[in-house]
């Protein structure tokens, strides 16, 4: 869901901006620690291939996505005077809370899954689904932060989410525009010189 926000925030900051601007724009983004965040990526990626492959990966899967959450958690905190910052680090610290609270796993409602392939779901519900997914029951803590909210037609993409991937991707949203716009407003403000 990371990825929505990412990609909105850019076609909304292209069409405001303008193509030119926003491209020099882009080109300028510091982010502290930000290199981290492609290797967080690729571990994430590397335990997911990995799983079937590797019992010891597939046996401590919930406790090596906290680690990536603990990390990703440390580097927005480092960048949280940067505009919308604050609204991703909330988001995702929700949805490590309730996947913290719930083995590592990130709860899933069956009626928001409803939206998603029947394979899909029906690999949750018997457990066979290599994923940071589990299926929200009864013993379920913080159910309301879990994936509950389904996306489905118009949105390009079905998908279930949760109240954490909407803060964090309204933040993106804010951080994209705000260095997108700043930009703009700067060569505006030397042209005019």
């Amino acid at each position: 869901m990371v990825y929505d926000g990412i990609i909105i925030g850019l076609i909304a900051g292209f069409i405001r901006a303008g193509w030119k601007n926003g491209l020099a724009a882009l080109s300028q983004i510091r982010i502290r620690g930000g290199l981290i965040f492609p290797v967080l990526l690729l571990i994430q990626f590397l335990m997911y291939f990995l799983h079937d492959k590797v019992p010891f990966i597939a046996l401590y899967n919930g406790y090596f996505f906290m680690v990536v959450y603990v990390v990703g958690l440390y580097v927005l905190w480092l960048n949280r005077e940067q505009k919308g910052f604050m609204f991703i680090f909330a988001g995702v610290a929700l949805n490590f809370l309730v996947m913290l609270l719930n083995g590592g796993k990130m709860p899933v409602s069956l009626e928001a899954a409803s939206v998603l392939d029947p394979i899909y779901v029906e690999m949750l519900q018997d457990g066979t689904a290599v994923s940071k997914h589990a299926v929200l029951t009864e013993s379920t803590l913080l159910p309301f932060l879990g994936d509950i909210i389904p996306l489905t037609s118009p949105y390009p993409r079905d998908q279930a989410i949760s109240i954490g991937d909407v803060i964090m991707n309204f933040g993106m949203f804010i951080y994209l525009q705000n260095v997108m716009l700043l930009h703009k407003l700067r060569t505006s403000i030397v042209e005019t010189k």
